[in-house]
């Protein structure tokens, strides 16, 4: 068992004949017994700063286990979020093909049905063409006949009309 600063105080010497002197003996024995006490005090204030420290470094290692621990997580959760990412973006890809195949054939439908009202139109204009072109080469006929020369040869008697006209008024 360790000595204390009391044990040091009570020690109790027995005297000889020839012994050491009392005074120095217990001025000694009192030096000894404070500056015991002194170490005996930074020992409990060392100690206290260790068990403090120990908490400290304890508690600094249990936040550095949950740091980590939040690190795999976070990394974790940021692996998921590019894995969903990644096939959002292949469906979004996937359905915009599908739109574009789609909008595609549509716009080849209703250029084939256009270009088929164009030829039916083509068609339809030749027609119309081929019958004006008919009907006024057969007006240019009825012009040219000899039928308005002869009209314009023929005399009317407008004097007889005169009377007629002239007698029934």
């Amino acid at each position: 068992m360790p000595l204390t600063p009391l044990d040091i105080n009570q020690k109790v010497f027995s005297k000889s004949f020839r012994g050491y002197s009392e005074d120095e003996v217990n001025e000694f024995l009192e030096q000894v017994m404070k500056d015991f006490e002194t170490l005996l005090r930074e020992k409990k204030e060392l100690e206290s700063q260790l068990k403090s420290t120990t908490e400290r470094v304890g508690h600094f290692t249990t936040i550095e286990t949950t740091l980590q621990k939040s690190i795999v997580v976070a990394q974790e959760a940021a692996e998921e979020v590019r894995r969903n990412s990644q096939k959002e973006a292949k469906l979004i890809v996937k359905e915009a093909e599908k739109n574009a195949d789609r909008i595609l054939n549509e716009s080849l439908t209703k250029a084939r049905k256009i270009a088929l009202e164009i030829e039916e139109l083509k068609k339809q204009s030749k027609v119309f063409r081929n019958r004006f072109k008919m009907l006024v080469e057969a007006q240019l006929e009825l012009i040219n006949t000899d039928d308005w020369d002869h009209l314009m040869e023929t005399d009317v008697d407008t004097t007889s009309l005169d009377r007629v006209t002239a007698e029934e008024v």
